[in-house]
This record gives structure tokens, sequence and C-alpha cells, in this order.
């Protein structure tokens, strides 16, 4: 075999070692990935904010009421959300307190849900422009690829800017209060 062959088979191999070893770490360790929408405003940006990912949240371990999760849309599992749970197995919730019932309008007041074993309540930050468990009902624990830790803002230069550090990093924290 020719030298310029060897080192031709040499990079391929390596190259793909890399492609796998890539494949592993974001199938179950850690995830980058774009957001878009305004649904979780003003938590993540309406666009240019990519997301830290941990999978070993994935299938709902060890989240809590508050976390913010990555999922795939029980409506399109081609597609995936960005949601933050606001119920666990067993909790009641009021399904919408922002509906209007233009006829009764305590009716929306009045509609409940108890979240059914192995699923979770999830709803976005901004309420009149998400669509979540409210749409589509309780989400599936299955459907959890993993829990939101971080964030970057692109829209940000490199270093500084508003949030004062590099490309808009910041924690995403869970602000959940428990009043009990």
């Amino acid at each position: 075999m020719s030298e310029n062959l060897k080192f031709v088979w040499k990079v391929f191999s390596y190259a793909l070692r890399g492609g796998c070893a890539l494949h592993v770490v974001q199938s179950h360790f850690y995830e980058f990935t774009e957001t878009r929408g305004e649904s979780m405003l003003p938590t993540l940006a309406a666009n240019g904010d990519f997301v830290h990912s941990l999978k070993k949240y994935r299938l709902g371990r060890g989240i809590q009421n508050g976390d913010c999760i990555v999922a795939l849309k029980p409506t399109d599992p081609d597609q995936r959300v960005c949601k933050r749970i606001t119920g666990m197995p067993g909790d009641v919730i009021l399904i919408d307190p922002s509906m209007d019932d233009k006829h009764d309008p305590s009716a929306s007041f009045n509609k409940y849900i108890k979240v059914p074993k192995g699923h979770v309540w999830v709803t976005g930050d901004n309420l009149a422009h998400s669509l979540d468990s409210r749409t589509y009902n309780s989400l599936p624990l299955a459907l959890i690829k993993g829990k939101i830790v971080a964030a970057n803002d692109f829209n940000e230069p490199f270093w500084g800017g508003s949030k004062g550090n590099f490309w808009g990093f910041r924690f995403i924290e869970n602000n959940y209060v428990d009043e009990d």
C-alpha cells in the first residue's frame, strides 16, 4: 500500500472514530442544541439561544417541578420542545388559568387534571405563545431527552455584552418555589 493511501486511510479511520465518539456523547451524556420560538421567553431567547442539556435526566430520571427540559413533541416526534415542568405524577393541575370561557367566566377556573403516573405536566414560561400540556395533555416521561442546565445567547458578543460573560452564557435555574 502506498504512503498516500495509508495516510488517507488513517485520516478516515480517525474521523470515523471521532464521529462515533461524538454520537455516543450526544446520545447518552450531553447535548448542545439550538432553540427557536417564543414559548420560553424570558428564560430562553426566541432565536440565537443554544442550550446545554444533560442526558442523565433522560426518561424523566431525577427531574423536579420547575426544571426546564428538552423533550420530543408528542404530536410530532420529529420535533423537540423546551418546556418547564409544572406538574409531577399525581399532582392535580389547573389546566389553563389563562383560558377565558365567555359563557361562564368561572368555568375556566374549574377544569383540573390529575397528572397520570409516568407523565409530567409541562408549560412554556410565556403562556400566551406556548403549545404545551394545555394543548397536547400530559407528557410521557419516555419523551424527555434531557434537562437544560445552561444556555448561550449567540446574539451577544464573544465576551462581555449585556450578560457580562462568554457569549451570553448563563445557568438555567429551577425557579420553582414550594410554598408548603
